[in-house]
C-alpha cells in the first residue's frame, strides 16, 4: 500500500513535467479556455486529466505514489501563485494580461479571432452590462476570461437619466 515501485523523485519529476507542460498549453490555448467552459471545453479538460494520469504516475499504483504526485502538483501551484503575487513578469507569464477587444463603439474582429472569442460573447457582455455598442468605451477580455465593459461617460449619464 505504501511501498513504491518507482523512486519518489521520479514521481516528483513526472508531476513537475506534466504541470509545467499543461500550464504552457493552457496559456497558449487562450483566455476563454479558462474563463468560461463550454460543454466542449469541459470534455477536453476531463479527457486531458485522464490522458496525463499515466504520465503522472508511470504505472505506480500505491497510495504513497498518488500522494506524492498530489503533493507535488499542489506544491507547484502554491509556488506559482506566490511567485505571481511577487513578480509582475511571472504573473503575466502564468496568468496573462487583459486584451482590448472593443473600443469606442467598435468590436475589434481581429482581436476576437486572435483570442478565440466570438462576437456573441462580447454582445452578451454588453447586454449584461446594460450597454449599447455605441456607448461602449472599452471591452476588455480579462486574464481570467471574463469580458469587462467600460462605458463612455455621456452614455452612462444618459442611461441614468432615462
Amino acid at each position: 500500500m505504501f511501498e513504491l515501485t518507482l523512486p519518489w523523485w521520479e514521481l516528483v519529476l513526472r508531476g513537475t513535467a506534466v504541470y509545467t507542460t499543461l500550464l504552457v498549453l493552457m496559456r497558449l490555448s487562450g483566455k476563454r479556455t479558462v474563463g468560461q467552459f463550454t460543454p466542449f471545453d469541459l470534455l477536453v479538460v476531463m479527457l486531458l486529466s485522464e490522458g496525463v494520469s499515466n504520465a503522472l504516475l508511470g504505472g505506480e499504483e500505491s497510495l504513497a505514489g498518488g500522494l506524492i504526485v498530489a503533493c507535488t502538483l499542489l506544491g507547484l501551484n502554491v509556488l506559482v501563485s506566490r511567485a505571481s503575487a511577487r513578480s509582475d513578469r511571472i504573473r503575466k507569464l502564468a496568468e496573462g494580461e487583459p486584451v482590448v477587444v472593443g473600443c469606442n463603439g467598435r468590436i475589434l474582429a481581429d482581436r476576437l479571432r486572435a483570442e478565440h472569442v466570438t462576437r456573441e460573447d462580447v454582445l452578451q457582455a454588453l447586454r449584461e452590462a446594460d450597454c449599447d455598442v455605441a456607448d461602449m468605451k472599452l471591452a476588455l477580455l480579462e486574464a481570467d476570461g471574463r469580458i469587462s465593459i467600460l462605458r463612455h461617460a455621456e452614455g452612462m449619464a444618459a442611461h441614468l437619466r432615462g
